[in-house]
């Protein structure tokens, strides 16, 4: 989270009592000439207790604890900031280090929290949108998918096969669109992984079906196909009498999203979104 000398706020680090007070401690400090008005001219480690009555309560009664990272920029950090921003919008890659000494980008560390003293500490972590969504079509519930999760930790990449959709040019929030043209090498266009999402929702079924068998193998974590649950029964009994396994089958998510009788492309971003996350967190 960053707060600034002029009042402005950027992120959060949990909201509630516990960060006003970490607001008001920074506007101190940043208001004083030096920034010394509590002493911090260095990166400062403070541990907090979520616990009514207990040492180092942080005003919060909902258990658990949290460790807070002080440490006020100056300009020589400028570009180490500018480079924080540029990777934040990229698969993580770039690694950040926040320590005693300092802020520095450092691509040789490894990313986890070490406290080598009451003094000194080193925090490392990987920028970037941690998880990959691929939405495979690009419909108006394409555009308000990809506009709920680009307030999330997806990077968001659409395949549509129509060059002129009115949607795709709408849609600012996908950091990438990809034309194609058609989606039967869409297997080879989405990578695998333990973090990567998948969401189809073509034009209509036989394209869907095509989707599907390039998909359905594929060791991803989420793979959800928008339909209703007739047009999806009727989907999977034919991919099966294919010769399409029936386990991978039962892999797929559908009909997609949380039963919240959604009906609207913005309702329905909201049920992908919350069984997307539901699985994330699982």
């Amino acid at each position: 989270m960053a707060v600034g000398a002029d009042g402005e706020l950027f992120g959060s680090i949990g909201g509630g009592v516990m960060e006003v007070k970490l607001i008001e401690r920074c506007r101190a400090l940043l208001s004083e000439p030096g920034a010394v008005a509590i002493g911090l001219q260095q990166p400062k480690l403070i541990e907090q207790v979520h616990q009514k009555n207990s040492p180092h309560a942080s005003g919060m009664i909902c258990s658990g604890r949290q460790t807070v990272i002080l440490i006020p920029l100056a300009p020589k950090e400028s570009q180490t900031v500018y480079a924080i921003i540029r990777a934040m919008g990229s698969p993580g890659s770039e690694l950040i280090t926040i320590s005693h000494e300092g802020l520095t980008a450092n691509p040789e560390a490894k990313p986890g929290f070490v406290k080598q003293s009451e003094t000194e500490f080193t925090y490392t972590e990987r920028l970037g949108k941690k998880y990959e969504l691929y939405i495979i079509g690009g419909g108006h519930c394409a555009l308000a998918l990809s506009e709920m999760m680009s307030r999330l930790d997806f990077r968001i990449t659409i395949f549509d096969d129509r060059a002129d959709l009115n949607t795709i040019e709408k849609n600012r929030f996908a950091d990438e669109i990809r034309i194609i043209e058609s989606y039967e090498n869409i297997g080879d266009l989405v990578t695998e992984g333990p973090d990567v999402y998948v969401v189809i929702m073509t034009i209509g079924y036989a394209s869907d079906e095509v989707a599907i068998r390039g998909l359905v193998d594929k060791d991803i974590k989420y793979l959800g196909v928008l339909g209703s649950s007739a047009k999806m029964k009727v989907l999977l009994k034919s991919l099966e009498k294919e010769g399409i396994d029936a386990r991978l089958l039962s892999r797929i998510h559908t009909p997609i999203g949380l039963p919240i009788n959604s009906h609207s492309p913005e309702e329905i971003a909201v049920s992908i979104a919350a069984e997307i996350i539901s699985v994330k967190n699982a």
